[in-house]
């Protein structure tokens, strides 16, 4: 299990104008995220330009520096903290991409922390927690350029609503791509062709509705835009390795002996 422990509350400052930061060796873990301002850090010798969406975790014995530029002074959210995590946590500064969740993250710690009582304490523990998993993967996964962020949409849109009739073409267009370019980037980005992409969505959509439901077979195979059931059964088969009723039957199986309440 993960340990996590504050040693200071969550808190903001806005640095001084005339303030100047060479850190004693730290003798525990900082979380220190800049929210507004400009500056500059130093950590291991390397230089390092802060800006809003900079985060960094120190670790103990660490003795960073910073400035600012005192005409757009840090506004700096942070707190001491003991982990376990050294192993999965970023070395040197993170620049998140996400600013909003960012806020929104460091607000409920310190709100939580501040309202007091064991489950608000545990909520900002979590918003930490959660702070500390943002950190490491924005340091571990690229941002995405904007075409696989567009890419990105348009396969989280299919999952959303795999009823609809999606068209390579019109897909295409909203990415700006021919649709002979569009398929290649679409591939390399997913691993399918778009045809297969839906496919394997609207199966997976059957499987909830098959065993989450009281949806007839014939139901959710229209549901799905599927005219022939039996084609319908033929791929679920093919895709899941059982046909729709025995999934049905799994999914009625798995509710009937759950423990009851």
């Amino acid at each position: 299990m993960t340990h996590l422990r504050f040693n200071s509350p969550p808190t903001y400052w806005r640095c001084e104008p005339g303030w100047f930061w060479h850190s004693r060796p730290l003798g525990d873990h900082l979380l220190w995220c800049v929210l507004d301002g400009v500056g500059e850090l130093t950590l291991d010798g390397r230089r390092h330009l802060l800006g809003p969406g900079s985060c960094a975790v120190f670790r103990p014995g660490d003795a960073p520096i910073a400035r600012h530029d005192p005409r757009r002074r840090l506004l700096v959210f942070g707190l001491h903290f003991d982990t376990d995590l050294d192993e999965d946590l970023p070395r040197g500064p993170v620049r998140v991409q996400d600013r909003t969740l960012l806020d929104a993250l460091a607000r409920r710690c310190d709100r939580s922390f501040r309202r007091g009582g064991p489950v608000a304490a545990r909520h900002s523990l979590l918003c930490l927690e959660q702070i500390l998993c943002f950190l490491h993967e924005e340091a571990t996964y690229p941002a995405l350029g904007p075409l696989d962020a567009e890419l990105e949409k348009i396969t989280a849109v299919m999952r959303q609503d795999p009823t609809r009739r999606w068209r390579v073409s019109e897909l295409a267009r909203g990415a700006a791509l021919s649709r002979a370019q569009f398929n290649r980037r679409f591939v390399a980005y997913t691993g399918l062709s778009p045809a297969r992409y839906l496919i394997n969505v609207r199966l997976a959509r059957a499987h909830e509705l098959l065993t989450e439901t009281n949806m007839s077979v014939t139901q959710i195979a229209a549901a799905l835009g599927y005219a022939d059931v039996a084609y319908f059964s033929r791929q679920y088969k093919r895709h899941t390795g059982r046909s729709p009723s025995s999934a049905r039957d799994a999914g009625e199986d798995r509710v009937t002996s759950a423990p009851q309440r």
